[in-house]
């Protein structure tokens, strides 16, 4: 009996050696096709990975470079003193106000623009160029723009227009640090969220909205509920990509307010570089930094998951 199953054995198993063939032969044409991208993977490791895994070296050291001979390995002792770091806790807690306030007020207004600049009028384009020219300013000046052209004391445009309100002579930017700088950025990212919402709109299908119109829908009910779950993904895509950068602002709040009065408007990467260049505490500044890079991670990848989530949906939806 044995004999005669052996061959109807190798019968069975000959028709998946073609099939086995060709799995090899398509995924060593893939690696060719992958094969010219691997210089530049590589170079983005070198320069992205290994910064960071000298970071983590760092890290674990306790070094500051007014005691070069201080050198020593601590292990996890930075990043106990990190969360035990009341400054860093507060630095911590501004990052998160300056960055929810900006992305929510840009977003705001952002949706408002579109709305306004999503309807045929004279000079449309010469319009839109215009409301996007903020975004387009270097980060530096418009944090020198703010503070001496429209929070100046004396002779600023807030002041000035304020006046009626008896606040001429306030002074925005020692006074009221935080809300200086969430100004400052969100006129500097409210073109980007309102170009990202203009995408939105001009992509919706017009037959929902004459199908509502038909229906009776006010204005207000056909944005409510056809025209904003449409926005939902370049919504959550503005939050994401706004949140990133902006809980990065260096410059701004380096120009305008220098982290002051004190340790008021400090956030997470200007208590960085205060730890590093003004304190030389290049451990304890080292595991602030992997802290930070580590949180930003894992907030972009729920992030991220959402968003892919919602556009998976909504394709099902479709199909």
């Amino acid at each position: 009996m044995s004999t005669a199953t052996a061959p109807a054995d190798e019968t069975a198993a000959k028709p998946n050696a073609p099939a086995t063939r060709t799995g090899r032969s398509a995924r060593a044409a893939g690696w060719v096709r992958r094969a010219p991208l691997l210089p530049a993977l590589v170079f983005m490791l070198v320069v992205t990975q290994l910064p960071f895994l000298a970071t983590i070296v760092y890290s674990l050291r306790s070094w500051n470079l007014v005691r070069p001979d201080s050198q020593a390995w601590v292990g996890i002792a930075n990043y106990l003193a990190v969360f035990t770091d009341r400054q860093f806790l507060a630095a911590a807690a501004n990052t998160i106000l300056i960055t929810a306030a900006c992305v929510v007020v840009a977003m705001l207004l952002g949706i408002g623009l579109a709305l306004l600049l999503d309807r045929r009028f004279w000079g449309r384009g010469v319009v839109r160029t215009l409301v996007i020219t903020p975004f387009l300013i270097l980060p530096v000046a418009t944090a020198l723009l703010w503070k001496h052209i429209m929070f100046e004391p004396v002779f600023g445009l807030v002041g000035f227009v304020l006046s009626p309100l008896g606040v001429d002579t306030y002074d925005w930017v020692s006074q009221a640090p935080i809300v200086s700088v969430v100004v400052a950025l969100v006129w500097q990212w409210t073109p980007f969220m309102m170009l990202l919402v203009l995408a939105g709109l001009q992509s919706q299908n017009t037959d929902a909205l004459e199908a509502g119109q038909v229906d009776g829908a006010s204005k207000w009910q056909s944005f409510v509920w056809i025209t904003l779950p449409h926005l939902r993904r370049y919504i959550e895509l503005g939050v994401l990509l706004g949140s990133i950068y902006v809980v990065n602002t260096f410059d701004t709040i380096y120009m305008m307010t220098q982290g002051g009065p004190g340790t008021a408007s400090s956030n997470l990467p200007f208590y960085i570089y205060q730890r590093t260049f003004l304190g030389f505490d290049i451990g304890q500044s080292a595991a602030m930094g992997v802290v930070v890079v580590v949180g930003t991670i894992l907030v972009a990848m729920l992030a991220l998951r959402l968003i892919f989530r919602t556009f998976m949906n909504a394709q099902e939806a479709t199909s």
